[in-house]
């Protein structure tokens, strides 16, 4: 059923369409280029119902009460934290071993954590490796009876950590190719998610990629024999989230020429989640649609860049996808001008407050509205509407630390707000967004890649908080290097 203006001019009226700061995260405020507070107070922005100390911006880590204070610089040159909290390493590809005695694979991605047993935190870790194995020094090992092409070189390995610090780690999935992000399951597994289009016989493949895989880290039989799961599609896969009410999956695409998109997936009447029944699906089984967006006034909206106010809230509808499974053209360019919504580079998403948090890490030329260094969105099923949450301005000087740009794997934090892993330009870090609008760092990469002449700092990716809440674990991509962060952890005052 379509979202009528009708429909969507009563539920803006609802939800307040223009407020900075509906629901738990709200505009995001970096000093000093984020489109926030600063912008208001020049009256660029223009916020229905919030007062502007909710979104005054923060120019010191832990003023007002905000964070944890400055980063300390490492003496180990890898992370740099606030006082009083420390890092351990889990997982450092070329250094450690999994339980076969093969290397860590590189190039750590996105990343999940659950329970294990006997107190144990286990984590399944996504290696984005695109094309064949000869390209990588560390590949994800081809273990028997789990690998799905034997020429691709990703996969997800599955790392536990016990009581007491010792760790160990196993091939979850191999034979996979770019497992970017994905996303884990209100049953306990994990969906990763190929970002890459490539079919057999192109770029080394042997079988057609671009597809979702489930991971099961409690039970290393489930991913015997991997097949994909056509039903949500072939495309470059980002992140993938699931609605533990309505089962709907939601899935973001990162890709240019045009712009990705974002999709639902509508499970078919009479079924039931549950682990490994997804891959028990027809590859047509149940509906995968791509986002159509308008404006208040029914207009409609081709790109999320057109958004230049946080708080801007459109509808959405949903439109049907022709042929999931790409067969001659790609998802994205089966549809024409003015049939959906497009991002630029759609990225990692977190099911919280009812919804779905979505990142689009920039927008430049490629893109048809105004250019930005990081978006947030929140989409909310029961409303069906679409709120601007984190609006950055473009980072004048990334080499320079203190302002935050291209955001892109996120959770949601126990302690309030969001927690981001950043991947933009220069300076790369893990900072916080609180409730009421302020940010913080949490950490930042100090281990250099590049030469003295041109520094280069490695995106953080895979930012998730074990069960208890007590730990954050992160991963550098490059080479790969898996951390787990402890401290004296607060809820962030409003």
């Amino acid at each position: 059923m379509s979202l009528t203006r009708r429909d969507f001019a009563r539920q803006s009226a609802i939800t307040g369409a223009g407020v900075a700061l509906a629901g738990s995260v709200g505009a995001l405020a970096t000093a000093p280029n984020a489109l926030a507070a600063t912008d208001i107070e020049h009256g660029d922005i223009e916020p229905v119902d919030a007062e502007p100390a909710d979104v005054e911006p923060v120019t010191a880590a832990g003023q007002h009460g905000v964070g944890y204070g400055p980063l300390l610089a490492d003496p180990d040159g890898i992370l740099a934290l606030p006082a009083g909290f420390s890092y351990r390493v889990i997982t450092h590809s070329g250094k450690t071993t999994l339980e076969s005695g093969e290397i860590t694979p590189s190039n750590h991605d996105g990343t999940a954590a659950f329970r294990g047993p006997r107190g144990a935190t286990l984590l399944v870790n996504n290696h984005e490796l695109k094309g064949p194995r000869s390209s990588w020094q560390y590949p994800v090992p081809l273990t028997e009876g789990l690998v799905y092409d034997p020429a691709a070189a990703g996969g997800c390995t599955v790392v536990e950590v016990r009581p007491g610090g010792r760790v160990a780690e196993w091939v979850g999935i191999a034979g996979t190719s770019t497992n970017c992000a994905g996303g884990s399951t209100p049953w306990d597994t994990w969906l990763t998610c190929e970002e890459t289009e490539d079919k057999a016989g192109q770029n080394g493949m042997t079988k057609d990629h671009g597809y979702v895989f489930e991971v099961d880290p409690a039970d290393r039989r489930a991913g015997q024999s991997p097949k994909p799961i056509k039903a949500l599609g072939r495309y470059a896969h980002e992140a993938v989230v699931i609605d533990p009410r309505r089962g709907h999956a939601y899935l973001t695409e990162d890709a240019s020429d045009p712009n990705g998109l974002l999709y639902r997936w509508t499970p078919p009447a009479g079924f039931h989640h549950g682990p490994g029944k997804l891959r028990t699906l027809a590859d047509d089984a149940g509906v995968l649609e791509a986002f159509k967006c308008f404006d208040s006034g029914g207009k409609f909206v081709d790109d999320l860049s057109r958004a230049t106010r946080i708080g801007t809230v459109y509808g959405v509808d949903w439109v049907t996808v022709p042929d999931r499974d790409a067969r001659t053209v790609s998802v994205r360019k089966q549809f024409a001008a003015g049939q959906v919504t497009r991002a630029r580079k759609l990225e990692g998403m977190w099911w919280a407050d009812g919804g779905t948090y979505i990142v689009s890490s920039y927008a430049r030329a490629e893109s048809p509205g105004a250019q930005h260094d990081g978006a947030v969105w929140f989409y909310d099923p029961g409303r069906r509407t679409l709120t601007l949450k984190v609006l950055l301005g473009v980072n004048p000087d990334p080499s320079a630390d203190g302002a935050f740009d291209g955001p892109d794997n996120i959770t949601v934090s126990p302690y309030g707000g969001l927690v981001i892993a950043e991947d933009g330009e220069g300076v790369q870090h893990l900072f916080g967004a609180t409730d009421s609008g302020r940010t913080y760092p949490i950490a930042r990469n100090e281990l250099d890649i590049g030469t003295e002449q041109k520094p280069e700092y490695s995106e953080f990716t895979g930012v998730t908080f074990s069960p208890d809440g007590h730990t954050l674990f992160a991963n550098i991509q490059t080479p790969g290097i898996m951390v787990a962060i402890t401290g004296p952890w607060k809820r962030q005052r409003r």
